[in-house]
């Protein structure tokens, strides 16, 4: 997992990070994204995506990851901003924040995906397509993206409870849909992800249950 990190300073780089994100893909809340900066040599062989890991590892790792790591950088983007701009370019926002955040400054940036992120002045980049499968940097950052985000939605969970953020965390589960029905859209909620529509065009199609079972 620390293949690209060894190339990145067989290149000469000193200073490489991982970046990703949490949060593109649901109806509600932010989008978080989270730059990590891993001693040189770094090795872990739990951390990986956090998509394969239990919430519990997750949180566990979260605590070594921040007391191993030189430097971690998170950026958030809010709902706001996402319907703004879109979710894409909120997403790289959220990534550009996340690795000024970072000090020392990182010379090379291993950014999960295909989209490099713009205006990204201080420090090269690399896309890797599944980067938080290949790279233990980037690997490192979803955990801390994925935590961080899990962690706000839980604080709306408490001002919103009726949606149930606290288990979906504003994904498009069929409890979420549902509540959505009931109480309509809340100030979290993405306008332009069309929600209201997407939960009337399940209904009319008989595909409610099925989507997002």
């Amino acid at each position: 997992m620390d293949g690209f990190e060894r190339n990145a300073r067989e290149q000469g780089y000193r200073m490489v990070a991982g970046v990703d994100e949490a949060g593109r893909g649901p109806l509600a809340g932010p989008v978080v994204a989270a730059a990590v900066l891993l001693p040189p040599g770094y090795r872990n062989p739990e951390i990986n995506d956090s998509k394969k890991l239990t919430a519990a590892k997750r949180e566990v790792l979260f605590d070594v990851i921040n007391r191993d790591a030189l430097s971690v950088g998170i950026g958030v983007s809010e709902v706001a901003l996402i319907d703004s701009v879109n979710i894409l370019q909120a997403t790289l926002l959220a990534m550009k924040e996340a690795v000024g955040g970072l000090s020392p400054s990182p010379d090379m940036v291993l950014v999960d995906g295909r989209s490099r992120i713009p205006f990204l002045l201080s420090a090269d980049q690399e896309t890797i397509i599944q980067g938080d499968q290949k790279s233990v940097s980037v690997a490192a950052a979803s955990i801390i993206a994925k935590v961080s985000r899990d962690r706000i939605m839980e604080m709306y969970h408490r001002q919103y409870p009726q949606y149930n953020f606290l288990r979906n965390k504003g994904y498009g589960t069929a409890e979420h849909l549902d509540a959505i029905t009931r109480c309509g859209c809340c100030k979290i909620h993405r306008k332009s992800f069309r929600v209201r529509q997407r939960v009337e065009r399940l209904k009319n199609l008989s595909l409610f249950s099925d989507e997002i079972s």
